[in-house]
């Protein structure tokens, strides 16, 4: 990776040498002719521009994505950008200020409302994919990874310097390390060693005015709100120095399923009241959908119980029995592996085929790829939820065929951690969260209409279960349900509808925070982080 200070050259005198122009200069090619004349561009920013009469525009724009509900929308961007190194950014974030576009900037594609890609305004996607370099220092247990980086990326490559490393980040493979660390980022981990944005001990990004900041530069409090307050609202994240964190050799993962008339309700109940107490070296979250049950030969609704454990199944097994002998875990459930290989199985619980591939399968990003049409919504949970508000669910549950619910468990080092160490707020006093997901693959408005319909009356129906004052959300699940900016200049007394859900009592120091960095709101989308005016401030 190059030094920092080589990139320094490019300042705010940049921004004032482009001097912005009338409207009638704002035209996508006029755009593109300022990125080929930006100073000490690199000749390649050629290779990486791509309009709509480029032939490979729609494959670019349409290969990361993952929720098809946005794929034939009509607000797709004027041009996208897939820099090669930063001057290409800089250029873009210059060129875009300066021609009347806004920048949506990509990593993975895991957006749960296309915010990274589809705008109702003329913009521009910056799509990190060619940034995903990635070094990994064991003797200091760092590593500085782009971007663009997938996570499956990002633990494949720590695994090949370390088998007694890892890093607390999500379980998907294919998920973008810059959105997902910019948002908090939980994972098998978490109870141990907090979330990934915990574990940022430094960044690299570049602010509005075209500077590439690291830490130092950017100050203490840009830093803090990059780190669970999303970045894409404060420039764009080119890369994070994350702290390494210590994985036992042997680590045993184990995925038990149990349905309705095993007692599984009976089992989540119990789940509820241990999973946040049990030793913080066992996460088990919980998926309940709907199952065809041969056995019974109807439908019944099934919960998995997946686990990592960081360490042997002989200490595994007492624990189990001591905190939830109700799953009635054997041995034979369980697999011992590596933590990489943990990682593997995780993907594998996803939807993937063997628990024994290579684990060269965590670098293919397309290896979920399915069309399928999708909308998500989250929870926290305060106070246990009782036996008759879980079976509610269970009889909603029952009314779509691809409905999921996911509880992961809290506790641990995440109860150590002040609710504003971070701009992310959901610590002690949280027992787990909720993951509300439906998936459909019909086309048209009516079967999107029906799904849509289904997550929000289930998200109803939990209202008296879940947190309250705020009723708490998840970054990282966007959900344009809760409130929606109007992609010009909200204010901040509008966007703490959707903002304190978020971020709790962080909003306004995130709004104090982009008041600073970007005091003409030039980063924004519909839940950006707002500017405050003088009245607000």
């Amino acid at each position: 990776m190059k030094h920092l200070s080589s990139y320094f050259t490019f300042t705010t005198a940049i921004a004032l040498l482009f001097s912005f122009e009338p409207p009638s200069l704002h035209t996508p090619e006029n755009f593109v002719q300022c990125l080929y004349n930006y100073p000490h561009i690199t000749d390649s920013i050629s290779n990486v521009v791509f309009t709509q009469t480029n032939s490979s525009y729609s494959s670019v724009l349409d290969t990361p994505i993952q929720n098809y509900r946005f794929f034939n929308l009509s607000g797709k961007p004027q041009v996208i950008v897939t820099p090669l190194d930063v001057s290409h950014i800089q250029a873009t974030i210059i060129c875009s200020q300066r021609h009347g576009l806004q920048i949506r900037t990509r990593s993975g594609g895991h957006d749960y409302e296309g915010l990274s890609y589809v705008a109702e305004v003329p913009f521009v996607v910056l799509d990190l994919i060619n940034l995903r370099q990635i070094t990994v220092d064991v003797e200091n247990r760092t590593a500085w990874v782009q971007a663009g980086a997938t996570l499956g990326e990002l633990y494949y490559a720590i695994s090949q310097k370390s088998k007694t490393l890892g890093f607390p980040a999500g379980v998907c493979a294919t998920v973008g390390t810059g959105g997902h660390f910019s948002g908090g980022g939980y994972g098998s981990l978490m109870r141990k060693y907090g979330l990934a944005a915990d574990n940022i001990i430094d960044a690299h990004i570049i602010d509005v005015n075209g500077n590439l900041l690291d830490r130092k530069a950017m100050g203490e409090d840009l830093f803090w709100a990059i780190r669970g307050g999303g970045g894409a609202s404060f420039g764009v994240i080119v890369a994070w120095k994350i702290k390494l964190v210590p994985v036992p050799s042997t680590v045993t993962v184990f995925n038990v399923a149990r349905t309705l008339e095993e007692n599984a309700t009976e089992i989540i109940q119990k789940w509820q009241l241990v999973a946040n107490k049990m030793d913080e070296r066992i996460f088990i979250r919980v998926d309940v959908k709907k199952v065809n049950s041969s056995e019974h030969g109807k439908q019944t609704i099934q919960a998995n119980f997946v686990s990592m454990f960081q360490g042997g199944v002989e200490e595994l097994i007492p624990l189990m029995q001591k905190s939830l002998p109700e799953l009635g875990l054997d041995r034979k459930d369980c697999t011992e592996t590596s933590w990489i290989g943990s990682v593997v199985f995780a993907n594998v619980v996803l939807g993937g085929s063997s628990v024994n591939e290579a684990h060269e399968v965590l670098l293919n990003r397309t290896r979920f790829r399915e069309r399928i049409i999708a909308k998500a919504k989250s929870d926290y949970v305060m106070k246990p939820i009782p036996v008759e508000g879980l079976q509610g669910l269970w009889r909603l549950l029952y009314e779509v065929p691809d409905g999921e619910l996911e509880f992961a468990p809290y506790g641990g080092r995440m109860y150590d951690i002040s609710e504003s160490e971070l701009p992310f707020p959901h610590r002690s006093g949280y027992i787990f969260h909720i993951h509300y997901a439906v998936v459909w693959r019909e086309e048209g408005d009516e079967a999107a209409q029906r799904h849509m319909n289904w997550i929000r009356r289930v998200y109803k129906y939990m209202e008296p279960y879940v947190s309250n004052s705020p009723r708490a959300a998840y970054v990282n699940y966007r959900d344009l349900d809760i409130g929606v900016n109007n992609n010009g200049y909200t204010s901040y007394h509008q966007a703490s509808i959707w903002g304190v859900k978020y971020f709790g009592n962080n909003f306004r120091r995130l709004a104090i925070v982009k008041t600073k960095v970007d005091p003409h709101n030039f980063f924004r989308d519909e839940q950006s982080i707002p500017t405050l005016s003088d009245e607000e401030n």
